[in-house]
């Protein structure tokens, strides 16, 4: 359903908005073909398992990806330069999409972050045996 809920979200917007952000969902997908396209707070977003990993969002006078992290763009340097951005929004313009490399990237960072298997991701992390 999240599939259909993403296109319903891209329908509604201008063409210009709309193939950007079409185009931001491909390249996601085509890094990441095991994610799960989802809805995360109230916004287009994909998930491995139960960890959000992207999503993103059209506005008025641009366009916004979210990590779902507020240390992934401390992590970026320079790979940033050029782009508005605050600890949880990459604001980038209507009419230019992210370049692949850099949705790698962005991406690869944020997987970096996920938390190990089998332990659930608001868990805390299992004591040492004395």
């Amino acid at each position: 359903m999240s599939s259909a809920e993403i296109t319903s979200y891209l329908e509604g917007l201008s063409e210009e908005k709309r193939s950007t952000l079409q185009a931001l969902r491909s390249t996601i997908l085509s890094v990441l073909p095991d994610a799960e396209e989802c809805i995360s707070y109230q916004l287009p977003a994909f998930r491995l398992g139960e960890f959000v990993v992207a999503g993103f969002g059209a506005y008025k006078n641009h366009l916004s990806y979210f990590p779902h992290s507020g240390s992934v763009f401390d992590q970026m340097g320079e790979e940033l330069a050029g782009y508005e951005f605050s600890r949880g929004a990459l604001r980038f313009a209507i009419n230019e999409p992210l370049p692949r490399a850099l949705v790698e990237r962005l991406l690869a960072v944020r997987i970096a972050e996920a938390p190990s298997k089998g332990r659930p991701r608001h868990s805390p992390p299992p004591k040492p045996t004395a």
